[in-house]
């Protein structure tokens, strides 16, 4: 694993983009990178470390010699692609939801657990949901601080790059057709991204909740290792091109101490701390976009419930939200 063969499947994508980009940025050490996309994307090149990488068709037999392979493709792919992968003798790290759930396949955030990128015996590593990522940023040096969450109440300002090239399109198709007067299109949102804002990301299930919204309970609890966390989450899109924001309320085992949760925070790996009442100063999508770390302000004591604060936490969802989330993942395999 010093020098591995690394596959980017999904290349030609946002995040699989993002990916070559840390690959490059982050120095990590390969002796190949591969470029797999569908057939439709074969033969087209990618800029990377100032040269090209032609894209080759993901099949089976496109993982022979694969040491690592980077997913970035939708869940139904991942089903059929990440099993041929792994038996090729590939650790498949999968940024879809397909394999999060499973009790055999690790849900891994490097700054919090990741030792159990080690324990893979399907050797498949899933990436949480990037709004599960972000929040966890925060919230995991909380947790230690203050002897376990209890419950995480959680509304998302979700980017619409969370929604891939389409999304990002659309909104600029609003925005240019608004100021020229022309009519709105609206495809890839129920209802106009332009100057609004949407209740709604993803599928709304029967319980009221979304899928979206299920994952920040689901998988803070297998990440945590806390299965016993009350989680309730509403995810809302917003008119952001990139980075996502996440307001949480979070009530611990212990008292909670504000100027204790700016330390643990100030002196945790992966997130800076931006809290200045009297500046005022907080973060923003815009301090984030592109950048590594997730930022933290406008912490206090939450007035509702005993035992908690509210918080506010941006991170590019791009990013540390998908990509490099990966790619850190990569690095620990490499590094044994």
């Amino acid at each position: 694993m010093k020098k591995p063969v690394i596959a980017v499947v999904g290349a030609t994508g946002a995040v699989g983009e993002e990916i070559l980009l840390c690959l490059d940025q982050r120095k990590v050490p390969f002796s190949e990178v591969r470029a797999l996309a569908s057939a439709r994307s074969a033969g087209r090149t990618l800029p990377f470390q100032g040269g090209t990488l032609t894209v080759e068709e993901m099949r089976g037999d496109a993982f022979a010699g694969v040491d690592i392979a980077l997913f970035s493709v939708g869940s139904d792919i991942v089903n059929e692609m990440a099993p041929k992968a792994a038996a090729a003798g590939a650790v498949v790290i999968d940024n879809s939801s397909a394999f999060r759930m499973n009790a055999d396949v690790p849900l891994v955030v490097p700054e919090i657990n990741p030792e159990a990128a080690h324990q893979t015996p399907r050797g498949i590593i899933a990436n949480p949901n990037c709004t599960t990522i972000v929040t966890l940023m925060a919230l995991h040096p909380l947790h230690l601080a203050f002897g376990g969450t209890v419950r995480l109440i959680a509304s998302s300002y979700q980017a619409v790059s969370g929604s891939g090239a389409p999304g990002i399109a659309e909104l600029e198709q609003q925005i240019k057709a608004y100021a020229n007067g022309d009519p709105l299109e609206v495809s890839v949102y129920p209802r106009q991204i332009a100057f609004n804002v949407i209740p709604q990301v993803e599928q709304i299930l029967e319980n009221g909740y979304t899928k979206e919204e299920m994952k920040m309970q689901n998988e803070s609890r297998k990440i945590l290792e806390a299965p016993n966390i009350l989680a309730s989450a509403t995810c809302v899109r917003v008119p952001v091109m990139r980075s996502h924001a996440i307001s949480v309320t979070a009530q611990f085992t212990e008292k909670p101490d504000v100027d204790a949760a700016r330390a643990a925070i100030d002196a945790a790996p992966g997130i800076q701390l931006m809290d200045d009442r009297e500046a005022p100063a907080y973060p923003t999508p815009l301090d984030v976009a592109h950048g590594d770390d997730c930022m933290v302000g406008r912490i206090r004591e939450d007035l509702a419930l005993e035992n908690a604060l509210s918080f506010w936490v941006v991170g590019d969802q791009v990013r540390k939200g998908a990509a490099l989330n990966a790619v850190q993942i990569a690095e620990l395999l490499i590094d044994g």
